[in-house]
């Protein structure tokens, strides 16, 4: 009975966690040392770097985290661990790195090895299933996901991490990095709202005539079907037509390359979750409801946007959600064709066989993605919420 008592209580995420940390800690460099950008470098493990204090508090917090995580079941005492874990990996990453790097050296590039990343993964799933566990209200995540945010911005304004070399790479291109951001945000935020303008009413209508329905949807699904830089491609040829032969057109920035045709393919690929999206959340409302709004004399429009669309609304709000998402991550294609955006770090650390100014376009649009899904799912529970 004990045993098998021993055994429930026994946290199974918790031993796979805390074996995937353990086995990246030992066999995988906690950063790697490069004479410049491009050089191989020289990987150094976390036990090589016990000599320095800092990386012994860390190796203690991963033992305090991993016990906790196995046989702990007090979610907060769990999440609490798992941020000072946390904290000590960031400060580590950030002292091990100024110590490694040689003095008076501004070539030399300290890249954050596999063991780093493995353990921010492994810790921020642990406190993501500890904040789940907690069951917290919708905005109370939006307010943890602040926290944490402003915990990093900490560490970014204290110069605490300025030695890493994704941190030179943006030190380097800050003014750039701030332009393309803007652009980043500009076209997926901005194909979003287009794209809302154009597919609400074209869902409506769709619902309202479900002859049109087939047909339309057919068609937004065929779009979703050609790849990104496909169809960013194919939008090159005639946008560069109407640039050249319309005066008006060139004057409004439409050129054959750059925000135009990535805005436009954006706006495409974003209609059909928002259309799916509305017919279904139409759909699901009791035609009950209509039929007595209807005996109270309501005109179809003022069903429409009494009824209707406010009980809809959650429905449509998660394909916005999904379109805003898909967005930001697609525009970092359309750095291809000139459109900006973080894509262009990418793409070009790609081609100079630079990972680390690869990190510093994919990591602010992995946080700008993943902060924005939070946000609008806390909007989407709170509505659902009030009206359960």
């Amino acid at each position: 009975m004990e045993d098998g008592y021993a055994v429930r209580r026994v946290d199974r995420l918790g031993v796979v966690l805390a074996g995937a940390g353990f086995a990246a800690a030992a066999t995988m460099p906690f950063i790697v040392a490069k004479a410049n950008r491009i050089a191989a470098g020289k990987p150094l493990l976390l036990t090589s770097l016990l000599a320095q204090p800092i990386a012994l508090a860390l190796i203690a917090l991963l033992l305090g985290t991993a016990i906790s995580t196995i046989f702990l079941r007090r979610p907060f005492v769990r999440l609490a661990i798992a941020t000072l874990c946390l904290i000590a990996l960031l400060m580590a990453i950030g002292i091990v790195s100024t110590s490694a790097t040689p003095p008076g050296s501004a070539s030399a590039r300290i890249t954050p090895g596999g063991t780093f990343w493995v353990l921010l993964a492994v810790i921020g799933l642990i406190i993501a299933d500890a904040l789940v566990k907690l069951q917290l209200t919708p905005w109370m995540r939006v307010a943890s996901l602040l926290i944490y945010a402003a915990l990093l911005a900490a560490f970014l304004v204290t110069g605490s991490l300025d030695s890493l070399s994704i941190m030179k790479e943006f030190a380097i291109r800050a003014d750039q990095f701030w332009r393309e951001a803007g652009a980043h945000v500009f076209l997926a935020f901005g194909s979003v709202v287009v794209a809302i303008v154009l597919a609400l009413p074209l869902g409506i209508l769709c619902f309202w005539v479900p002859k049109l329905r087939a047909a339309v949807l057919q068609v937004l699904s065929l779009v979703q079907t050609i790849p990104s830089l496909a169809l960013f491609g194919l939008l090159m040829l005639p946008l560069a037509y109407l640039s050249a032969h319309v005066p008006l057109a060139a004057e409004l920035g439409i050129h054959g390359i750059g925000a135009a045709p990535a805005l436009i393919a954006l706006i495409l690929y974003s209609l059909l979750p928002i259309v799916a999206n509305t017919v279904v959340g139409l759909e699901g409302v009791d035609p009950a409801v209509r039929d007595a709004a209807a005996g109270m004399g309501l005109t179809r429009r003022q069903i429409l946007f009494g009824i209707d669309l406010p009980l809809a609304f959650p429905v449509i709000l998660t394909g916005i959600r999904i379109v805003l998402v898909q967005a930001i991550g697609l525009v970092t294609v359309a750095a291809l064709i000139g459109g900006g955006g973080f894509g262009l770090f990418i793409f070009q650390g790609l081609g100079q066989t630079a990972m680390d100014l690869v990190l510093l376009g994919a990591v602010p649009t992995v946080f700008l993605a993943f902060s924005s899904a939070v946000i609008l799912d806390a909007v989407i529970d709170t509505i659902r919420g009030r009206r359960a």
